[in-house]
């Protein structure tokens, strides 16, 4: 009983496959979008945390030395 349900699982699996094979491989690539966002804006914010956030812990690092 175990092998015939373990065969019809296996034997559905490999049956339904194909289908989203297919319609993965078939699918064109998306067209660039003409109003993309561009990167400058958010990498200068990110830029300006990642140096807060070290001078942050510059600055803790150095309190904690003193004591």
């Amino acid at each position: 009983m175990k092998k015939t349900i373990t065969f019809l699982i296996f034997f559905a699996i490999l049956m339904i496959a194909p289908f989203f094979m297919e319609s993965l491989i078939a699918q064109p690539p998306p067209p660039p979008d003409p109003e993309a966002i561009p990167i400058d804006g958010g990498l200068g914010f990110l830029l300006a945390a990642g140096m807060a956030y070290g001078a942050k812990k510059l600055h803790k690092n150095k309190q904690d030395k003193q004591e």
